[in-house]
């Protein structure tokens, strides 16, 4: 069993940065893939970035640039450090959990998730 708290959300204006950290418990949580996502209200949820336990990373495209994953195993934490964020950034952002071991990028791949953090992104 892995839980996951996020935490770093808040108002930011465009073009600013926020750094949001996912704190990860769970004797195997540092061998987990680990990803992000994000939604809007309104709107499905939809992938943003992910990590493995090698360091591999992968972004969708419209972050790519703009945010930064990495991981800290040995404080079990995962963090997305955004960017020029942009008025269409503004979601709840959740940190996700898969044990497959790879770069995924579905929601279905990912098996425990956290309860989220709002940013909000003002023009």
């Amino acid at each position: 069993q892995v839980q996951l708290v996020e935490s770093g959300g808040g108002l930011v204006q465009a073009g600013g940065s926020l750094r949001l950290s996912c704190a990860a418990s769970g004797r195997t949580s540092s061998r987990y893939t680990m990803g992000w996502f994000r939604q809007a209200p309104g709107k499905e949820r939809e992938f943003v970035s992910a990590i493995d336990r090698s360091l591999n990373t992968f972004y969708s495209n419209s972050v790519k640039g703009r945010f930064t994953i990495s991981r800290d195993n040995a404080k079990n934490t995962v963090y997305v450090q955004m960017t020029s964020l942009k008025p269409e950034d503004t979601a709840v952002y959740y940190c996700a959990a898969s044990s497959a071991m790879r770069l995924v990028i579905l929601m279905n791949q990912y098996d425990y998730w956290g309860q989220g953090t709002q940013v909000t992104v003002s023009s």
